[in-house]
């Protein structure tokens, strides 16, 4: 038996929150094609920042892994709804966008964007193997240190 991306979020202990809902004017998802685009999405956890700040200040980089995390965590949460809750029609992660708020002098983006990036491969195997981009950026939207985005290949 295959395992489906949903039961190995069960066997990592994450359960998906609902969706949030887009706060500003976007959408959290558009479906072109055989594509899925999911806004970027911050490291929010029961409604709240994990932390805020910005790496190489007050964020650690071991922090910032957590954040990126959590926001893949989100991004699968869209993903899960605009898909009549079915993440097996995700066939590929084609890409994630990463955006680490951070000091000048920080240059670790590429370790802190792997925990959105380890994440993906843990949940969809070989499929999760995506491209990507990783930009530091002087502030984020409440004083995030990271915002994911993501484009799946979807059925």
């Amino acid at each position: 038996m295959t395992a489906t991306p949903e039961s190995r979020l069960a066997a990592l202990d994450i359960t998906l929150p609902v969706a949030a809902a887009p706060v500003a004017n976007y959408v959290t998802t558009v479906r072109t094609g055989n594509l899925l685009v999911v806004s970027g999405q911050l490291p929010l956890v029961d409604g709240k920042l994990l932390i805020t700040g910005k790496l190489g200040d007050e964020v650690s980089a071991h922090a910032g892994v957590a954040c990126a995390r959590a926001c893949l965590i989100n991004v699968l949460a869209q993903a899960k709804a605009a898909l009549d809750g079915d993440l097996s029609r995700i066939t590929r992660v084609v890409r994630l966008g990463g955006f680490i708020a951070c000091t000048p002098e920080f240059t670790d983006h590429a370790t802190v964007m792997n925990g959105a990036s380890d994440l993906a491969v843990d949940v969809f195997g070989d499929a999760g193997r995506h491209a990507r981009s990783t930009i530091g950026v002087p502030s984020l939207p409440v004083n995030a240190p990271v915002e994911v985005e993501a484009l799946f290949e979807i059925v």
